[in-house]
């Protein structure tokens, strides 16, 4: 049998357009409540949701006590028309899920972290991401505050799965969204966020936050693409020990990537893995809808663009995290199979990840077709 990958452009469009007719077929309903239903947009996914009780997104993954722990956004269907902010993703709380192997039964824990609990956060707890250091749990996820500037706070357990207690205000100098930390083999820890458009990303390019800011790529095509964020963490880790600094990523003749160059820039969704000595940070491009790498010599780079490890999902959003278990690889991303298309009703996938011998990352296409 000879597996040929396509990228599902057209399916992409109508399922983009199907959203914005509201017309939408849904295995959960907006109480989470199981529905199973079909929708052919997703035959030849190759692999299926791995939560249907409710819905799920932008999975952190990591192995804690010889299992995968997923640290995913709960979505839930607020009612509010899909916009450039995201206003739409009004996520108010977390849950967590275990895997003892892939392609085994998943865990379902009680709900870990609610917006109640955080006493800084307004709104919109998005794409979350955990740790593990000095014996505790750490929850790190964006929120909202009361002025509305999305912060990330950090929350703690004595288990991976919760339920974790929040600091009472968000980490100092942090700002934007996605915040994902990784753990090198000397045992010090990076955080890496950012997000532009509904993240905010592009309202802090002075350096402050300013409610106006309306630079985004968008509008620099010709200038260095606005890029995500690292600060070396505490001890403590629930601090930074340094400001953020940029992460510069460069194109193949050693200069930055544009802002105009929409298939390689970062937009959000960080992270970072390492494999045989290499840093691997990867990311979306956001409005083009990839998965893309970049790899470097140390946590900060400059990490020198690589290429391309999901093809287009259908829905708007990308969002994943990479994890090796039991000598294998292992993409966490998501879709919108459950919800039909929905753009913000999502549910997490995993396939697993292939490297070649030059440690390239093999291409990913999340729907294929098979012939003779």
């Amino acid at each position: 049998m000879k597996i040929e990958y396509i990228i599902l452009s057209a399916i992409v469009l109508a399922t983009s357009a199907c959203a914005q007719n509201g017309k939408t077929t849904s295995s959960v309903d907006s109480t989470d409540k199981k529905e199973q239903t079909s929708n052919n947009l997703f035959e030849g996914a190759i692999s299926q949701p791995l939560i249907t009780e409710r819905y799920s997104a932008d999975p952190s993954a990591h192995v804690f006590d010889g299992k995968i722990f997923i640290y995913p956004s709960h979505d839930y269907d607020a009612g509010i028309a899909d916009d450039d902010s995201g206003d739409q993703y009004l996520m108010k709380d977390y849950y967590v899920y275990s895997l003892d192997s892939v392609g085994g039964k998943v865990k379902d824990y009680p709900v870990a972290l609610t917006l109640q609990d955080v006493p800084w956060a307004a709104k919109q707890m998005w794409a979350p991401d955990a740790a593990f250091k000095n014996g505790k749990y750490y929850f790190y996820f964006p929120a909202k505050d009361k002025q509305g500037v999305f912060r990330i706070g950090v929350a703690e357990s004595d288990q991976p799965q919760g339920p974790f207690k929040a600091q009472p205000l968000p980490i100092e100098n942090s700002f934007s969204i996605d915040p994902a930390v990784f753990t090198d083999t000397d045992g010090q820890s990076y955080m890496y966020f950012g997000g532009i458009w509904g993240g905010q990303l592009q309202k802090w390019a002075t350096g402050k936050f300013d409610a106006n800011g309306s630079v985004t790529d968008l509008k620099q095509d010709k200038e260095p693409a606005l890029t995500a964020k690292i600060a070396k963490m505490a001890s403590s880790m629930k601090e930074f020990a340094e400001a953020p600094k940029d992460v510069v990523i460069l194109d193949e003749n050693g200069k930055p990537i544009l802002g105009g160059d929409h298939d390689r820039r970062f937009f959000e969704a960080s992270w970072m893995h390492k494999y045989k000595g290499k840093y691997y940070f990867s990311y979306s491009t956001g409005d083009t809808h990839l998965v893309c790498y970049a790899t470097g010599d140390n946590p900060y780079g400059p990490f020198t663009y690589q290429g391309v490890i999901l093809i287009p999902v259908i829905g708007w959003t990308s969002h994943h995290s990479i994890v090796e278990f039991k000598g294998k690889s292992y993409l966490f991303y998501h879709d919108t199979q459950i919800s039909g298309g929905t753009t913000h009703l999502r549910n997490v996938k995993v396939t697993e990840l292939h490297y070649d011998a030059d440690g390239k990352i093999l291409p990913i296409a999340p729907y294929v077709t098979s012939k003779k």
